[in-house]
């Protein structure tokens, strides 16, 4: 897979496509908003149900082809190539936004990341599992013959648009999770590609791939209307009324504006963003305001965000520098 990350930023784009930068041309707001919550907060975990709304369902299949096809360098021309096998509800993997599906003897899984996840191999393995074993079941295959059994070629994707700077490709490998790593890490070696759909970013992929350059757009409008002090009301109706004057994905957005605005907005929840909030560190600017000499009355309050930081693999240091604690008292938690 071959991206082209070296072109110059700052073009402006109007409804022709000319990536990363995306259109500029004002909006006005959607009518009747409530403003509900607090300017600047919001949760990205609502970028998961766009995503797949766009990509992962059997009336957009002609948009995920065409995803597939400008990574992968292939000209299919009919959507019925793809067949959608997306499990639902997989809980222990936390993975029910994902897409999987089968093409031309390769098993695919996409997947939107807004947080940096170092994880997503192993997850990436274990969602692989259950989509093979439910495959070797649905063709009655036996894996204790002396043949050896064929099986899909797996092929795992990670679109990533978070505030953490990112390149535009990273290869996530299974190895550096590896507690004793083995002499030939190669040998038990499972990865994910992790593409970033920023702005700026994989210009190539998005001059190839207009669907996903248009969804990029409409999230990076979301981004700086909330960065500018809108409220999550306004943040949301204002880019999709930009995403619909400027005819993106070839309507989609005014034929399910409202659907767009439930899926934009259900998943704003204050307590979800300050964790995803905390997980970037210093990207999105959580040590602001933060004094390293905490007050006694405060000191709880750090101790117990020190804790989610280690749950989640946050550097040490990055801990503590975001927390004011010490990084002998973020070892000892």
């Amino acid at each position: 897979m071959t991206v082209n990350d070296t072109e110059e930023r700052g073009k402006k784009c109007g409804k022709k496509l000319v990536p990363p930068d995306c259109p500029q041309k004002d909006t006005s707001e959607a009518d009747g908003q409530a403003e509900l919550s607090a300017p600047g907060s919001y949760n990205r975990q609502y970028q998961d149900r766009l995503f797949k709304a766009i990509f992962g369902r059997e009336e957009h299949k002609h948009w995920l082809l065409s995803l597939y096809n400008a990574l992968n360098g292939s000209s299919y021309t009919g959507p019925s190539a793809i067949e959608i096998n997306t499990i639902e509800g997989i809980i222990y993997v936390t993975m029910k936004n994902d897409i999987s599906f089968l093409i031309d003897s390769q098993l695919n899984l996409y997947e939107q990341q807004s947080s940096y996840n170092p994880n997503m191999p192993l997850r990436g393995l274990m969602y692989f599992a259950e989509l093979y074993q439910k495959l070797l079941t649905r063709q009655d295959r036996d894996l204790f013959t002396t043949a050896t059994v064929k099986i899909p070629t797996p092929n795992f994707v990670v679109f990533y648009n978070g505030s953490r700077r990112m390149p535009g490709v990273t290869k996530l490998r299974l190895s550096d999770a590896f507690e004793v790593p083995p002499e030939t890490a190669g040998d038990f070696e499972w990865t994910a590609t992790m593409l970033n759909i920023n702005s700026g970013y994989n210009k190539t992929l998005f001059q190839k791939c207009k669907p996903l350059y248009h969804y990029s757009c409409y999230v990076d409008r979301v981004k700086k209307n909330v960065r500018s002090g809108m409220t999550k009301e306004k943040a949301v109706s204002e880019a999709v009324n930009f995403a619909i004057q400027n005819d993106f994905l070839d309507g989609y957005f005014k034929l399910q504006k409202a659907e767009v605005l439930n899926m934009s907005l259900t998943e704003f929840d204050q307590e979800a963003y300050d964790r995803h909030r905390f997980n970037e560190g210093k990207e999105v600017g959580i040590a602001e305001g933060i004094e390293k000499g905490l007050a006694e009355g405060r000191r709880d309050n750090a101790l117990q965000n020190a804790r989610n930081f280690k749950y989640k693999n946050i550097p040490v240091d990055i801990i503590a520098e975001c927390t004011g604690l010490t990084i002998e008292q973020v070892n000892a938690l």
